[in-house]
């Protein structure tokens, strides 16, 4: 009977070590944009088991026009975002206390496009003429760059009219604008596909102008981070996330499907995502997700000159995670 007793609670006791070793630690992953290989990194490494392999149980929500990630933090509805540094930075002297955690993409992928039959050949043809810009926290490069030229944007003959642009190419196809704003991942595609070839077009690439500030950033609260059990989570979040961009842009067929798999939307094309993970692979350094501190300063000096932020940050970023990586 000892002997019954004994095995049935060492039955149970093994299956609950089993359990918990089983156990992972949640977190919720809120992204910019909606489901596409702009963040292939974040659903590979959920695809191939690498959070898994962490201990991290991961969620990933797409965003939208009417998503601010910054929001979605301050309210709890994610525990990491993905954010530009320049809505980061203006969230958090708002009261939002955002911290950056680790730096995937180093390069911007941000452009101005301008027909070349249009009037707009170099920055000195914009006064007078109207551009257009993505709001959401996604106008800040553009503003910076635009104090950096002394070209005023509340219109009239000496400065600049500003279209609030839609997330596509419609204002250059339909003539609202002289120029507007793509990612050289995403917008600058469908330009191409419309007709509009990089032969015919004038392109204003932000990082070679010096203009671009750091973009798809990673984000968590600062009060959260000095939790030593949330701060360890997050190295093992960032850890599998690093190790999905490296699958992902080893591997960007794969990567492209594994987004389409994804998309719960539809939307779309598995075409369009192999060219995505192409040209993001030029902006991403999947073997160092470090935050460069040249531009990070950059960008801080940008945000404030355009008075963005009125003050400079403290405790903006951490480097504690991706030193344990």
């Amino acid at each position: 009977m000892h002997k019954l007793i004994g095995g049935l609670l060492a039955g149970v006791m093994s299956l609950a070590a089993v359990g918990m070793a089983q156990a992972a630690d949640p977190v919720t992953l809120q992204l910019k944009w909606v489901t596409q290989a702009q963040f292939a990194g974040y659903y590979v490494a959920k695809d191939k088991g690498f959070y898994s392999d962490e201990g991290i149980d991961i969620t990933i929500k797409p965003g939208g026009p009417d998503i601010a990630p910054e929001q979605v933090i301050a309210g709890g509805g994610a525990d990491v975002i993905v954010d530009w540094m320049g809505g980061a930075l203006a969230a958090r002297e708002k009261g939002v206390p955002l911290v950056n955690i680790a730096q995937p993409y180093k390069r911007s992928g941000l452009l101005m496009i301008c027909p070349k039959d249009g009037p707009i050949k170099t920055e000195a043809d914009f006064k007078g003429h109207t551009l257009g810009v993505w709001f959401f926290g996604n106008e800040y490069p553009f503003y910076a760059w635009m104090n950096k030229l002394g070209i005023p944007t509340d219109g009239g003959p000496d400065g600049v009219n500003v279209l609030k642009q839609s997330f596509d190419v419609q204002p250059l196809i339909q003539k609202q604008a002289d120029c507007i704003s793509v990612m050289t991942y995403n917008e600058l595609g469908q330009a191409i596909d419309a007709g509009f070839t990089q032969d015919k077009l004038v392109i204003f690439n932000y990082t070679d102008l010096g203009n671009d500030l750091l973009e798809d950033g990673l984000y968590a609260m600062g009060d959260k981070l000095a939790d030593p059990a949330f701060d360890d989570k997050m190295v093992r979040f960032v850890r599998a996330s690093q190790k999905g961009w490296q699958y992902a842009i080893e591997h960007p067929e794969e990567a492209a499907q594994i987004v389409i798999d994804n998309d719960d939307s539809g939307a779309q094309t598995l075409a369009h995502q192999e060219y995505m993970m192409k040209e993001v692979a030029k902006l991403v350094d999947p073997h160092d997700f470090k935050l460069d501190m040249a531009a990070y300063d950059r960008t801080e000096k940008a945000l404030l000159d355009q008075k963005i932020i009125a003050n400079k940050p403290q405790g903006a970023y951490t480097t504690a995670i991706t030193d344990k990586l």
